[in-house]
């Protein structure tokens, strides 16, 4: 499946100041964190190993965009809802996973089961 790709954007903008304040943030006050793909998939010491290790296991190219990266990487997607993960075939890009699933999902296993269950049925 190399030749698709699959896309995580975080609902979050890029640079050292943001990331910064989405830190404090999400250890502030996690329950108000915005970034629930964030929030499931780092700890403080950045990507959690289970969901690294899930990563490389499947049989797909991975991109992380933050939302501004999105904008300006692809800006014919109109996309407003954050996180969202994308799947990539060709020139044919489209939502794979939405906010309101992701945002349920409580644990690495839950996001992790997510994945797999949306993947399974391309």
């Amino acid at each position: 499946m190399k030749n698709k790709k699959l896309i995580f954007v975080y609902n979050a903008n890029s640079g050292l100041i943001s990331g910064l304040i989405d830190f404090a943030h999400k250890n502030l006050s996690p329950n108000t964190y915005e970034c629930n793909l964030c929030a499931v998939t780092y700890g403080n010491l950045g990507m959690k190993k289970e969901w690294k290790d899930f990563l490389r296991s499947l049989d797909y190219n991975l991109e992380f965009l933050h939302k501004d990266e999105l904008y300006k990487k692809y800006p014919e997607k109109n996309i407003t809802s954050f996180p969202v993960v994308f799947i990539q075939t060709d020139k044919n890009i489209e939502v794979l996973i939405d906010t309101e699933s992701i945002n349920k999902a409580k644990s690495v296993n839950n996001l992790k089961t997510l994945v797999l269950n949306k993947i399974s049925v391309l």
